[in-house]
């Protein structure tokens, strides 16, 4: 079996609040991002979360995190398109990306959670005959690439200008760093047509099989076949996301803590769940070693050469620095990565 092999190494955060104090959560969130990059991780992820005690705006979030980092790439995964005005959504990534001087990484998903509650809130009439679908992404990404609009004579006039009118700012290179969350052959397919890059992470659709691995293996074999079938022309990126949870440098409580928190979602993993047969893969908890020995039997993680940890949801801040600590220094060392910046302050983070 082929040893797993990371050249890029990111974390996705769930951006967790409290209800009755929501900035000091945001806060030690934007604090976590500075921490990563102070580790030297390539990438900080932020989940998109409605009506939830998580960030409802990725791209109002990932603005703020710009200011308070210089490097790492920024990324949100995943933004449900359903709930997206495709213009008006363009307009906000385009403007984030330039204030971060292009470090924007923005994943999509299709659907609409919590439509019951949210659809007629969001939508002035009937919403239910739209396409909320992979169209709508592709709306979007046309808005990025920055057609004109009107005909060749169409102007706008605004005090001391005349221009032609399209998506302002004008930031073409942010739609090649659009990337899809997909878990079905039938979405991988698209986004490889349609030149997104892939997130795969630890839930995927059963199609043909009830094992997660043959499952996840399929996704990734289908989007490189649509790929080369495309003859693109530029290497699409494929990021695998995977709860791993090192308790390393933890205390007893943290450690029996995190092993609580994979055992009560441990079930889901031993069979499909529900109408769409859903496939979980089981969290990574352990030591060091005890990780890196599951990492290389996983064949999938093989085929991949970024990783992007997933952190758990409702942990503390500094239960979120000892795990991205002890996965910076003990764990992706041991996969063949080294951190982006030569920079790091040691005795800053730790």
């Amino acid at each position: 079996m082929t040893a797993p092999t990371i050249t890029s190494l990111a974390f996705l955060t769930p951006g967790n609040f409290a209800d009755d104090d929501p900035y000091t959560g945001l806060e030690e969130t934007l604090q976590l991002f500075e921490y990563g990059e102070r580790l030297g991780f390539d990438g900080a992820w932020i989940r998109q979360r409605h009506l939830e005690h998580g960030v409802g705006s990725a791209a109002v979030f990932l603005a703020a995190a710009g200011q308070r980092t210089e490097r790492i790439e920024l990324g949100t995964a995943v933004i449900p398109i359903g709930y997206e005005s495709p213009f008006r959504l363009a307009e906000d990534l385009a403007l984030a990306d330039v204030l971060s001087r292009g470090r924007l990484q923005v994943g999509f998903s299709t659907g609409m959670p919590h439509a019951e509650l949210l659809g007629d809130l969001v939508y002035d009439g009937d919403w239910r005959g739209f396409d909320l679908s992979y169209g709508r992404i592709a709306r979007l990404l046309d808005n990025l690439r920055g057609d004109y609009l009107g005909g060749p004579d169409t102007v706008i006039h605004s005090p001391g200008n005349i221009q032609r009118p399209r998506l302002q700012p004008h930031n073409p290179g942010l739609a090649q760093r659009i990337w899809y969350g997909g878990g079905s052959l039938r979405s991988v397919r698209w986004a490889a047509e349609n030149g997104l890059n892939l997130l795969s992470g630890n839930i995927v659709t059963g199609e043909d099989t009830d094992d997660f691995t043959t499952a996840q293996l399929n996704l990734l074999t289908e989007y490189r076949r649509t790929l080369s079938a495309k003859d693109a022309d530029r290497p699409a990126r494929v990021a695998l996301g995977r709860v791993i949870v090192p308790f390393d440098s933890a205390d007893a409580a943290g450690r029996a803590r995190y092993r609580a928190y994979a055992a009560g979602r441990h079930e889901r993993t031993l069979a499909p769940q529900g109408p769409k047969h859903t496939l979980f893969a089981p969290d990574v908890v352990g030591t060091a070693e005890q990780i890196l020995e599951q990492l290389a039997a996983d064949p999938v993680f093989a085929q991949v050469s970024e990783m992007r940890l997933e952190l758990p949801y409702e942990f503390h801040r500094e239960e979120y620095e000892q795990i991205l600590h002890d996965v910076r220094h003990l764990i992706a060392p041991e996969l063949g990565w080294r951190p982006a910046s030569r920079t790091t302050q040691e005795a800053a983070v730790r």
